[in-house]
């Protein structure tokens, strides 16, 4: 899996830019805010129709511009692809495959997979549960797609069910819709109970070796993933699920009314990180979280890989210049196999470290 060339067009500070790459390693150099971390995030939306940064779409397009465009000629599966996305300010995204009109991000994931690293990322453990959600929400919708579509079903119902409950003092009446509302968000919660139990499985097992390894040996990773306390196990068919989760919902029912707020269901879900048996987020060292933190990501590629059957795309935002050497031996070992993109700052020039082809960014222009 590769992506070939990419073109843009009035997407954030990039007014038109053609560009090919290596097969195997890109390095993108220049000095912060000239447009580095911009090229990745093209590529993450290519993946998946969304980014790993901005909330709307609209924040993509360039400031002086009406629209923006994301050209991307891949090869992946022995087949040559080519996505375009445009982007609009007040009205809905185009997308094609092939020509052919792209329904969903669900199209998107179809063709390409990436995986997106930054340095916010090295603090993944540390932050809130919502967090460790977006982590295994980007990188499932790219894995299954029944998973995206029902996510996004998921959220637009939360937000049904937020304004019913917030208008309630005023309009009693709309608390006769909620039983209706509560039923739904079980059934689409139910699966995605279902998909992330099974995800988290499969990230322990990868990213426990990767922190063995990468620790020196020294130290044993765990994941458990968290979900309404109803659901004993998360591995149980949906119907059985789906019938926790309505359990949760009737008893969180008066206190839903009387907060106004959403209070069950799997929007609060985590994955809880251990370190020899203990919360990586309350008793780990910056170190120790750090390494935690590419366990997670490169356990993430394998799953990629092994479902796939290649390597999806490695995108590594800054994250060397924040590692020790050790560790920046470590990723730049793991990493071999696939096509990978490296952003770093211009003092940093690692494309004295790695071969391939090397990008030097200025003000959204490539000057070499």
């Amino acid at each position: 899996m590769r992506i070939d060339a990419l073109t843009l067009e009035g997407f954030r500070n990039y007014d038109r830019q053609a560009l090919t790459f290596h097969d195997s390693c890109n390095v993108i150099y220049g000095e912060n805010a000239q447009g580095k971390t911009n090229l990745l995030e093209a590529m993450v939306y290519l993946s998946c129709g969304k980014s790993p940064r901005a909330r709307a779409d609209r924040e993509l397009i360039g400031f002086d511009r009406d629209k923006a465009r994301i050209l991307g000629q891949m090869f992946t599966r022995d087949r040559e692809f080519r996505t375009e996305v445009e982007l609009f300010r007040g009205r809905r995204r185009k997308a094609s495959v092939n020509g052919v009109p792209a329904k969903n991000n669900a199209a998107l994931s179809d063709v390409l997979h990436t995986v997106f690293f930054s340095p916010e990322d090295l603090m993944l453990i540390r932050e809130g549960a919502a967090a460790r959600r977006r982590f295994m929400d980007l990188s499932l919708c790219q894995l299954r797609p029944r998973y995206g579509e029902a996510l996004a079903e998921y959220h637009r119902l939360y937000e049904h069910k937020t304004r019913i409950l917030r208008d309630s003092g005023d309009y009693p009446q709309l608390l006769a819709t909620l039983p209706d509302f509560n039923r739904r968000l079980c059934q689409v919660g139910a699966v995605l109970i279902h998909y992330r139990a099974r995800y988290c499985r499969a990230l322990a097992e990868y990213a426990a070796q990767a922190h063995y390894e990468c620790s020196g040996q020294r130290e044993e990773l765990e994941l458990r993933y968290q979900t309404v306390s109803t659901v004993h196990d998360p591995f149980l068919p949906q119907e059985q699920l789906f019938a926790a989760l309505m359990e949760h919902q009737q008893s969180h029912e008066q206190a839903e009314i009387a907060s106004r707020l959403c209070l069950s269901g799997p929007h609060k879900d985590d994955l809880e990180v251990l370190v020899n048996g203990r919360s990586a987020r309350q008793f780990c060292s910056q170190g120790q979280v750090r390494t935690a933190a590419l366990a997670l990501k490169l356990a993430d590629r394998e799953i990629h890989r092994n479902t796939m059957g290649e390597y999806p795309i490695m995108l590594l935002d800054d994250v060397l210049s924040e590692l020790d050497p050790r560790r920046q031996e470590y990723v730049l070992n793991r990493i071999a196999g696939g096509q990978v993109f490296i952003t770093c700052c211009e003092n940093d020039r690692l494309d004295t470290l790695l071969s391939g082809k090397v990008f030097h960014i200025r003000g959204g222009e490539v000057l070499t």
